[in-house]
């Protein structure tokens, strides 16, 4: 079996589908893909809202509830506990497959029609302002995470306790905006660091205590951009850096940002691997061109799954025990030879086409079912009833396909079409990763809404604010605070205050979202280039940085080919993984 290369419906550009990639498709008895990995990856991104809230009326009660589904969405949303409950019976809603009509746009109707729960959510505890989430304590704005305590303005964090924005966190404590940082305690504004307590500012440490804007160091104490001092004096420089204060701190985070960019990157990030492309990734095994993955192995083009993911392709959003999943979003805890879903949890099995669906199995274009089998649109049948008429759907899906608003052909092995998504493009991750304008979304056939922000007078100026924390009164704790980035209001909460002032931080001059913003531009997005090593023998290509010792390829530059997420136009320095490992002390 030989590669082939594919022209994208999507975005039009040529992709490779490679002999064991169809070995895969075989498996799960689907045919090969008709979008390339990055539209595809696009194409479920539309289908999650991580981080907005709304109020909305609850279809049963009439009463307001918080939800991650936008009142414009056209969906009926039941309360959380009202929906997971016995008290209404999505059978109800199941009615016979009409082969008069492309299968696509019936399943859209039964989407629509069906309730969804207003959040996705699991043992919350005092932790109402949350979504994606559970095992919450004492959280508030904390999205897609886990196991998190007494923690504010928290995304992708796991086991994170007294830290207030982090993102993609896991076993971190009194920490605060830092990205990628994996048991650490009391990091802050870092990157990249694990097995660190005591750092500021700081790229790729590992086992480092009171370190300051230092990069690629291992088991250091006591360092300063990279160079060395007593206790005594490493205290005494911080305190001259004057960090309480918003202008000290801006001129820290500024210079050490310029420093980072003169050391090397490993030319993707993660640990523990064997045979793996992509970025962030660990302790993974036979894992390609995937993003934001770890306990994974035999699997490709995924997104942000872990916990233990086997044999999978085009899977985004948990994991936990699971294995054959294929162009599913949102599915976890023991599910296996899964397809086409979103929101499918926990141990659901042979399940197509469907939506919240729970703990289920021999499921096709179902919505809401919970505990059930060998159900088709809702609808009971035997074992021997379903499997004919399955098989008879699946044909009728290449017979009559359903033709998108940008003539996209649907047939059998397709996800659900964008324009199907409840959400408006802005409103989904997709945003944070693949931004696009509204004529771009529009053009490209993304759901685009025009939502009318919400107005609130402010108080007071962020650029108003006193410089050092030592000098904000609680008074601030009434003040709605104008973002001096993008002019929306934001609030300081109690927790928050308190945290602040404990470690000597100034109040953030940017609201909640563009801080966010802020630190997810610090990481690689998910394209991937092919690109070769930029070590040059004793230096860098830019001469940037000079090598401290000899590497394999002596004298001449380094002939390592690699996979990468930096794009060539990006000015850091990127090493092969043998290259950086010798550069790393």
């Amino acid at each position: 079996m030989n590669s082939e290369t594919e022209n994208c419906q999507n975005c039009k550009q040529n992709f490779q589908i490679e002999p064991e990639d169809f070995l895969f498709y075989e498996k799960m008895k689907v045919p090969p893909p008709t979008w390339c990995p990055e539209c595809r990856l696009k194409r479920r991104m539309v289908w999650r809202n991580e981080r907005n809230l709304y109020r909305v009326k609850d279809a049963v009660s009439g009463e307001e509830v918080f939800s991650g589904i936008p009142p414009q969405s056209g969906l009926i949303v039941y309360e959380h506990d009202y929906w997971w409950s016995d008290a209404w019976d999505p059978i109800s809603y199941g009615h016979d497959y009409d082969f008069s009509r492309p299968f696509f746009e019936q399943l859209k109707e039964l989407v629509y029609e069906t309730p969804w729960p207003s959040r996705n959510i699991q043992n919350l505890v005092n932790s109402d302002y949350s979504n994606n989430a559970g095992d919450l304590k004492n959280c508030y704005l904390c999205f897609n995470s886990g196991e998190d305590e007494d923690s504010a303005y928290i995304a992708d964090a796991y086991k994170t306790k007294n830290s207030f924005d982090v993102f993609v966190t896991d076993r971190v404590e009194l920490s605060y905006e830092s990205v990628e940082i994996e048991n650490c305690y009391k990091t802050f504004f870092s990157i990249y660091c694990d097995d660190s307590n005591g750092i500021w500012f700081s790229r790729d440490l590992t086992g480092c205590t009171d370190c300051f804007g230092c990069v690629n160091l291992r088991s250091k104490q006591y360092y300063i951009f990279n160079k060395p001092y007593t206790k005594e004096v490493y205290f005494e420089e911080l305190a001259k850096m004057r960090l309480d204060t918003f202008s000290g701190l801006e001129q820290a985070r500024k210079r050490a940002h310029a420093f980072w960019q003169l050391f090397p990157y490993k030319f993707f990030h993660g640990m523990q691997n064997m045979n793996v492309s992509g970025e962030c990734i660990h302790n993974a095994k036979n894992v390609f061109l995937s993003y934001d993955v770890e306990d994974i192995e035999d699997s490709k083009f995924c997104h942000d799954v872990s916990l233990g993911v086997k044999d999978s392709y085009d899977f985004s959003n948990w994991g936990d025990k699971v294995e054959r999943m294929y162009e599913v979003y949102g599915s976890g805890e023991g599910c296996k030879d899964v397809k086409f879903t979103v929101h499918c949890w926990p141990a659901v099995s042979d399940v197509e086409y469907s939506v919240e669906c729970h703990s289920s199995s021999n499921l096709f274009a179902c919505v809401g079912l919970k505990k059930k089998s060998y159900c088709i649109f809702n609808k009971q049948y035997t074992p021997e009833e379903y499997a004919v008429l399955r098989g008879k759907i699946i044909r009728h899906m290449d017979e009559m396909p359903y033709t998108d608003s940008k003539g996209r052909i649907y047939r059998y092995g397709e996800f659900f079409p964008p324009e199907f998504s409840p959400f408006s493009y802005q409103e989904t991750i997709a945003q944070d990763y693949f931004p696009e304008t509204r004529e771009g979304a529009k053009e490209k056939g993304y759901t685009w809404r025009d939502i009318e922000p919400r107005v609130f007078e402010a108080t007071l100026r962020a650029a108003d604010i006193s410089d050092s924390i030592r000098d904000v009164s609680d008074s601030i704790l009434q003040d709605i605070i104008e973002c001096n980035s993008c002019g929306k209001a934001y609030r300081i909460i109690q927790q928050e205050l308190q945290f602040l002032r404990t470690y000597g931080i100034p109040i953030p001059r940017m609201c909640v979202d563009c801080r966010y913003a802020a630190r997810h531009s610090l990481r690689n997005q998910p394209h991937y280039y092919n690109r070769t090593c930029t070590c040059s023998g004793v230096s860098s290509e830019n001469n940037t940085y000079q090598n401290q010792v000899s590497h394999f390829h002596g004298s001449h530059h380094c002939p390592d080919e690699v996979i990468t997420a930096f794009s060539p136009t990006n000015p850091a320095i990127v090493y092969c993984d043998q290259c950086y490992n010798a550069e790393v002390v």
